[in-house]
């Protein structure tokens, strides 16, 4: 690195290698380098993008604009122009103004105006993972210069000229070196995480088969004996059918316990609010609705109320998305001053009649979410109205 890199620069991004490291989630990761580059180079703006195989971007993250600005400009945008020199090129690209750049094409109207420009790619060897964009240095403050002897007050000294620096441009490389590698560390726990579920699905399906259907075989046997001894022997078929009862009641048993032992491995592993947001990125990605997450002022709860809260969120997410056609789905999870939490699912879909859902007997999911509210002592409401879509909100007390 330079000799002039700023004081404070070297311990600022171990700072961020530190947090970068401290992150599994993919999305948590890019967010994560997407702030401290910004803050390292004092930026106003600053995103990352993940290229597709389509031309566009899997993901990409911003940092320095709101979520209504990001509402506002639309559609991610696609790799052309000065993304695409760096993606392509894997080359670092440093504009004094970045409409000056060749293949510059103007942004959407609500875009911020940017000039001064720096973007960096961040690379595994030969494989381009995405590119870390920064824009609008903010210019340092003036200074006071101390009047020297015999001569008159000079006025404040302007603000030195803003725009990014050859240090800016190594502190960034020293950056996106370790992004790589922890974005990779990231992706390779996903995918691990991925495994371990789908071979914990293989292991309960197992356990189901073995545990619950020799019980359901018994009793369909027991049940058919019954039936042939109704009229021949009353006694004993009532006895009979006490032993189908015996053996129901044995195979809601079994299939309990293999349900109650099934708490989510990524819950366990990532905690609560990690998981449901991890569980929003990939709905956010797979639909055409968005589907967004946002957590506030919480705090680790019992496992139970956690559970609860997690298949609450997913069943309600997943119903607004199979039915509701919503353009979003906001996921919200709120803790409380005391212990507890609510939990908030929200969509803008085409909403329905609760009265006329539960005449007409389709209301399993409801029925559902309220047992596992109640099951954790808690609460659950359900707002909705054709035309304006849905809000479940259920709490949970701190246990």
């Amino acid at each position: 690195m330079s000799g002039r890199a700023p004081r404070g620069g070297i311990e600022a991004v171990s700072a961020a290698i530190v947090a970068m490291n401290r992150r599994l989630e993919v999305r948590e990761v890019l967010q994560t380098i997407v702030g401290s580059a910004r803050e390292l180079l004092d930026a106003q703006y600053a995103a990352l993008g993940v290229p597709d195989d389509h031309g566009g971007f899997a993901q990409f993250v911003v940092d320095g604009v709101s979520d209504e600005q990001w509402k506002a400009i639309g559609p991610l945008p696609r790799q052309h122009g000065v993304l695409a020199a760096m993606l392509r090129e894997a080359t670092p690209q440093r504009l004094a103004d970045v409409r000056d750049f060749e293949s510059f094409a103007g942004w959407p109207r609500a875009h911020p105006v940017m000039k001064d420009f720096i973007g960096m790619p961040v690379a595994d060897g030969d494989e381009i993972l995405g590119a870390i964009f920064l824009a609008n240095k903010n210019a340092p403050p003036a200074r006071d210069t101390p009047p020297a002897r015999d001569v008159p007050p000079a006025k404040n000294c302007p603000a030195a000229p803003a725009g990014f620096t050859q240090d800016d441009e190594d502190l960034l490389r020293i950056l996106a070196d370790h992004a790589a590698i922890a974005l990779t560390n990231a992706r390779l726990h996903e995918r691990s995480r991925e495994l371990t579920l789908a071979g914990e699905r293989a292991r309960i399906a197992h356990e189901l088969h073995d545990a619950v259907s020799q019980k359901l075989f018994s009793l369909r046997l027991t049940a058919q004996a019954s039936a042939a001894l109704v009229d021949t022997d009353p006694a004993r078929a009532k006895e009979e059918l006490r032993q189908v009862a015996a053996l129901a009641a044995e195979a809601a048993d079994e299939l309990r316990a293999v349900v109650v032992e099934l708490r989510p491995a990524a819950l366990d592993d990532d905690g609560l609010v990690a998981t449901l947001r991890t569980q929003a990125d990939v709905l956010d990605r797979v639909h055409a609705a968005r589907v967004t997450f946002h957590a506030d002022r919480m705090r680790a709860l019992p496992a139970p109320q956690e559970e609860a809260l997690l298949r609450v969120a997913q069943e309600a997410t997943h119903n607004a998305l199979r039915h509701a056609h919503p353009r979003s789905v906001a996921v919200t999870l709120e803790g409380h001053g005391g212990g507890g939490a609510t939990l908030r699912v929200r969509d803008d879909g085409r909403g329905f009649d609760p009265t006329a859902v539960r005449r007409a007997g389709r209301h399993l999911g409801l029925v559902s979410m309220r047992d596992r509210a109640d099951g954790v002592g808690g609460s659950l409401s359900v707002q909705s109205e054709p035309g304006r879509g849905t809000v479940v909100e259920m709490e949970v007390p701190g246990g």
